[in-house]
């Protein structure tokens, strides 16, 4: 299992500069979002050019970092039609380039009908909703399978994927060899179920509909405060990480752990919480 962060969660910089402070951590590599990470760069359809392709590449590797997954992340079900097929086409754009960042995966949420905000929305757990997402992923998915990339779609409690059997759903209707999961445990909790058996719940549900297509998982920790469930240092929480890594170790052992959302000044702590943990199951 490898160790890797999200790169925008050190601040948006040019390459060399991000590539260099991921390393000094420790990580194995980095989930990258281009236009939230990467300065001047916005990642929009046909706005990267080939030479930004390989300089921004070129600056991870040789820091000996591996980019398993780029964020394309979009809303599918957006009321502007328009602004869904221009992210259509970035998703697309992004499934070609991949193999020049040795990426595996390009990601995506599965959106709300509440369009910028991504929060809950009756709409959200309707089959409307469902066959729109079927529908373009589906698309994504063939386009993937034609050029050789993989898409990796992730489920969220406020999301139309609402829970591990729905994002399961999904997965099967579509499959073409070419469609995987990432999973986080933190997306499908909120006010009213975060408590650690819900939390082992969803893991071992996602373990036992998703096994088979796991590849990467999103690791946070949280405290509640009055108003939300908020992001602290991995370690730090309410969220029983132990159980969440032994577990995806035990069943995906290839999979890549994810830091998400963890704070800046709390990364050199939650790498040594989790590698702490990894090292011990190792032994």
């Amino acid at each position: 299992m490898k160790i890797i962060v999200r790169a925008q969660d050190f601040g948006k910089k040019d390459e060399i500069t991000l590539a260099k402070e991921i390393s000094s951590v420790g990580f194995d590599g980095l989930q990258l979002a281009i236009n939230k990470a990467i300065e001047g760069e916005t990642a929009a359809y046909g706005e990267v050019s080939q030479k930004r392709i390989d300089e921004i590449s070129k600056a991870f590797h040789d820091e000996n970092l591996c980019i398993p997954l780029i964020g394309s992340y979009f809303n599918p079900v957006h009321s502007n039609k328009e602004l869904v097929e221009r992210n259509v086409l970035k998703f697309k754009e992004h499934l070609e380039f991949a193999h020049f960042f040795k990426a595996d995966y390009i990601g995506s949420e599965t959106g709300s009908f509440n369009d910028d905000k991504w929060t809950y929305n009756p709409l959200n757990r309707t089959e409307e909703a469902y066959q729109e997402v079927k529908r373009i992923f589906g698309d994504l998915a063939i386009h993937a399978k034609n050029v050789g990339s993989k898409i990796s779609i992730e489920g969220a409690d406020g999301h139309c994927m609402y829970c591990p059997a729905q994002l399961n759903r999904l997965v099967r209707d579509i499959d073409n060899g070419n469609v995987f999961v990432t999973i986080d445990v933190f997306n499908y909790l909120n006010m009213d179920n975060y408590d650690v058996n819900y939390q082992h719940r969803i893991v071992d549900d996602c373990i036992g509909l998703l096994k088979d297509k796991i590849r990467n998982i999103h690791l946070k920790d949280f405290i509640k405060t009055e108003e939300k469930l908020q992001l602290v240092g991995i370690g730090e929480g309410l969220m029983d990480v132990e159980y969440i890594i032994t577990s995806f170790y035990n069943a995906v052992p290839d999979a890549n752990l994810i830091f998400e959302g963890v704070p800046k000044d709390k990364m050199v702590s939650s790498y040594n919480y989790v590698k702490n943990i990894l090292d011990k199951l190792k032994d």
